[in-house]
Formats: structure tokens, C-alpha cells, sequence
């Protein structure tokens, strides 16, 4: 270890992070040096916690915000402050809250979480510490819940960086939040929130907090990663499924209208791509039809790309999360107003086809395929253009084909003959944590490639006891190796 006079190493930090922080107003500055300090006092208060205590603390925060009048109350205030996503539908997120309330009931974090007898290991947990959230702006009454259940069940505080575009709806779930901490003897600021949030304020917080959680866009992320200190992001979504010659184009089907209209599209698990195989391919796009899509013809395709995607590929922001009659209308088309999403044809792959991108709208694009050996190579050039590390799916009887994909595609999560954003985050006829965000691992330029879920929020000592000697005798470790002739 290097070592340094006194004073050098945060002298140095001071007038680093200065620099970096030159766009930061003063009086920015002091909010969050203030809410970091009431933070850190908040958690001395808790510290002491058993698990008992901590246990019904969570089950006190989970029904204050995951009752059904309060959930849809700020779930529906989000979709009105935002304008993004689906009223009548976002309040169904609130089995999410009661997912991960579940989960973390189920697990120790207080004191000793695990023991191995036969390696002499014991593990402890610690709390992680203050806790940045960056909360997206089409989950404001999810993402702090749940992200306040997992850290009040580790011991931490968290700030929540609110999105501009729904802040009024995160302060409100937020002051839900403390309320209910007062009223069962917990300091308020075990959870606090930025109530006029900017760029330089939010950068100036992840850099004074322990940890952040960005879940969020890939600037967000990205700035998260380069706060100086620890961060877990997510990455893009382009889920794609495949539609082997086994599936139940009916079932497949529901399930892809599940998925496609859950909050208008809004999530990065939505189906984005269907691939499916030409024996089976027109009675599919028919059970499609019959769920609700709207199959566009060549024209209406390309109006429809001029205002999902502008000239360069980027998506615009006009047809985020949705109706289908919203992306006709800006369109100039009349979509029937029974159609719930839109069905587009496609046989092109690349970075210069926009429709085998990230949608994040009731958009979906269906390939056909011959053979299942192209199914594979579609989803390596899909995930080329976008999405790596995410999710894929397949609708497949046949476990040959479930290997073959698993083993190919470069994803962190695969659901099989499951709605993907119903089932990616958590569902409770799966065994996936239940969370608000999926890391994408190295692919998506994640830490993680998990669901991040209470495991995240803590730190862990290893206690190791001596144990008998496990040393293979040489001869076992190099195998056929040993005692042959070396250079």
C-alpha cells in the first residue's frame, strides 16, 4: 500500500472534484451536503435494528405505498405529469412492490445472512450506506419503493434524483414514504428526496453517496459510472423472441400483447422482435391480429418509421410509450381504435434498419425464418444493433431448441413461454427476483448481469475458520499433464 503525508490524498480529492463539479451552484452544493449529513445521521438511529424490527419496518413501508388507493393514486399521477405511458394500466405495477416485499421477507440481512459448515465460512452483513437513486421518469411510484424496501432492509439511507419530467410525482411518493418511517419511530431521512434536481446537482450527489442505482437512460448510466464511486446501471433493451414450429401461436400471442401493451410499451423488456418460423408464421401474425394488432402495409411502415426514428436513427421522443392511434395520427394514418399495438413486416437487420431497434412503444416487428439454425443468426444480428445483455425469449416445446438458444444469444435473462415485461423483473409463477431494474452485465457495459434485488444493498464480511487441509495431490490437479516433458 502506497502511503501519503496527511492531507495529501483529500486535498487533492477537494480540488479534483471541485473541477469536476464547476457547473455545481453553491447552494446546490449545500442541499446535498445537508441531505448526505441527515442521511448518514438516520442511519446511526437505525443501526442497532434487529431483524425482527427491520422485517416489520418493510412490511410498514410496502402497504404504505403498494395499497391499492395509494398505488394507483401515484401511478396515475405519474402518467399525467410525464404524458408518458398508460393510465388505466400502470396501476397493475404495484404487484412489483409487493414482489419484492416478498423477497426480501424471505432473506436474512441483520448480522449472520449465511453459513457453509464445510469451508468454515460465515458470512455478516453490513449496510452499503447512503444510497443515490436515480429514479426514470416512467416508474416514479415504483422505483422509490422499491428501491426503499431493499435498503431499509439492509440498514441504508437513500436520496432520490427524481427524473424533471415526473419529479412532483417521486416527491409525493416519497413524502408517502417518510410519513410512514415517523409513525413507526424512524427518522424521516432514512429517505429523502431532490426537489429541484439538474444535471450538475444530481452528478455532485452520486459522487458524495456510497452508491448509486441508475435505472434510467444511458446518459444516466453512464454518469453513473463515472461519480467516482460505486453505481449499478442498466442497459438497453431490444427484447426479441423466437416462435419455434412447436409453439401455441394462441398463447404466444396473448402473451406478446401482454407484453407489448403493458404501460404503452414503455419498458425495456416489451417484445420488440418476433421471429418466428415459416411453418407456423401466417397462423401466428392471424392470433396476432386477433389480439389486437394492426398489421401496417409497406406505406404505412415507412410514415410510421419517419416518427418513431429521425433521419440519423435516433429515436424521437413524440411516440415513446404510446396508443397505436397516437403513432397514426403523427403518422397521418387512422388506426382503428380497437387495435391496442402495431405489427410491422420486416426482413432487414442493421444498425441502418431502424426497425430492428429498441422500440419502447406499442411497435413490434416480425421476421420470418427457415430453419433454426437462422433463428440463432437473426438473434446475434439483432442483438448486434442493439440490446446485448438484456432479455430474449422463445415460445418452444422443444428443449433442443431452449439449450441452442441459451447457449447463443447474449443476453443476461431469457424467459420461455412467458410475457417478457411481465416476467424479466420478477413474476410470482417464476423464480426471478423481483426488482424495477435489470442489469445487462459486461455486454450492456453493466457491473451486474442480475436482477438487482437485496444482495446489492449491502456489504458482506467473510469470517473464515480453519477447516482440513483441501490440497489435490499434484497428479490429480494437472492430469494428464503431469510429469511429461516441458520446454
Amino acid at each position: 500500500m502506497q502511503l501519503r503525508p496527511a492531507g495529501v490524498h483529500e486535498d487533492c480529492q477537494t480540488d479534483r472534484q471541485m473541477a469536476e463539479h464547476k457547473d455545481l451552484k453553491a447552494e446546490d452544493r449545500a442541499v446535498v451536503d445537508d441531505m448526505v449529513g441527515r442521511a448518514r445521521l438516520a442511519m446511526d438511529a437505525i443501526r442497532e435494528f434487529d431483524q425482527r424490527r427491520v422485517d416489520r419496518l418493510c412490511q410498514a413501508l410496502g402497504w404504505a405505498t403498494a395499497n391499492e388507493t395509494t398505488f394507483t393514486r401515484l401511478a396515475q399521477m405519474g402518467v399525467d405529469e410525464s404524458g408518458l405511458g398508460d393510465r388505466a394500466g400502470r396501476p397493475g405495477k404495484r404487484f412489483k412492490i409487493m414482489g419484492v416485499l416478498r423477497d426480501a421477507l424471505r432473506l436474512p440481512s441483520i448480522g449472520v445472512i449465511e453459513e457453509i459448515p464445510e469451508k468454515g465460512i460465515v458470512k455478516y452483513a453490513k449496510p452499503a450506506g447512503v444510497i443515490a437513486s436515480l429514479v426514470p421518469t416512467t416508474n416514479p411510484a415504483l422505483t422509490p419503493p422499491f428501491t426503499g424496501i431493499y435498503a431499509l432492509k439492509c440498514l441504508d439511507a437513500v436520496i432520490f434524483s427524481p427524473h424533471p419530467r415526473s419529479k412532483n410525482t417521486t416527491l409525493a411518493t416519497v413524502e408517502v414514504m417518510r410519513k410512514t418511517m415517523v409513525r413507526e419511530g424512524v427518522p424521516a431521512d432514512v429517505f429523502q428526496c431532490v426537489r429541484t434536481p439538474n444535471v450538475p446537482m444530481t452528478q455532485y450527489l452520486m459522487s458524495q453517496c456510497d452508491l448509486t442505482f441508475a435505472t434510467g437512460g444511458q446518459p444516466m448510466v453512464r454518469a453513473a459510472y463515472s461519480s467516482g464511486k460505486p453505481a449499478y446501471g442498466v442497459g438497453a433493451g431490444n427484447s426479441t423472441m423466437v416462435i419455434d414450429e412447436t409453439a401455441e401461436p394462441e398463447i404466444a400471442a396473448r402473451n406478446t400483447r401482454l407484453s407489448k401493451t403493458s404501460d404503452f410499451g414503455s419498458g425495456c423488456s416489451a417484445d420488440g422482435n418476433l421471429l418466428i418460423d415459416d411453418r407456423i408464421y401466417d397462423r401466428m401474425l392471424a392470433a396476432l391480429q386477433e389480439e389486437g394488432g394492426y398489421l401496417v402495409n409497406k406505406s404505412e411502415a415507412h410514415a410510421i418509421e419517419r416518427v418513431i426514428w429521425d433521419v440519423h436513427g435516433h429515436r424521437l421522443p413524440d411516440s415513446v410509450a404510446c396508443t397505436p392511434q397516437r403513432i397514426g395520427e403523427l403518422a397521418g394514418l387512422k388506426i382503428p381504435d380497437d387495435r391496442t399495438f402495431v405489427i410491422v413486416e420486416n426482413d432487414r437487420i442493421g444498425p441502418e434498419h431502424n426497425y430492428s431497434k429498441e422500440k419502447l412503444t406499442t411497435l413490434l416487428a416480425v421476421y420470418r425464418y427457415h430453419g433454426f439454425e437462422q433463428a440463432l443468426q437473426m438473434v446475434r444480428q439483432i442483438y448486434e444493433v442493439g440490446g446485448k445483455g438484456h432479455s430474449c425469449g422463445i415460445y418452444s416445446h422443444n428443449d433442443d431448441h431452449i439449450d441452442q438458444l441459451a447457449r447463443v444469444a447474449p443476453v443476461s435473462r431469457m424467459m420461455v413461454r412467458q410475457p417478457q415485461s411481465k416476467a424479466n423483473a420478477g413474476a410470482f409463477n417464476n423464480g426471478m427476483p423481483m426488482t424495477s431494474s435489470l442489469g445487462c452485465g459486461i455486454w450492456g457495459g453493466n457491473i451486474t448481469n442480475e436482477n438487482v434485488h437485496l444482495k446489492h444493498f449491502m456489504n458482506v464480511t467473510w469470517v473464515s475458520r480453519p477447516i482440513a487441509e483441501d490440497r489435490p495431490s499434484e497428479q490429480e490437479l494437472f492430469g494428464d499433464f503431469y510429469g511429461t516433458e516441458t520446454d
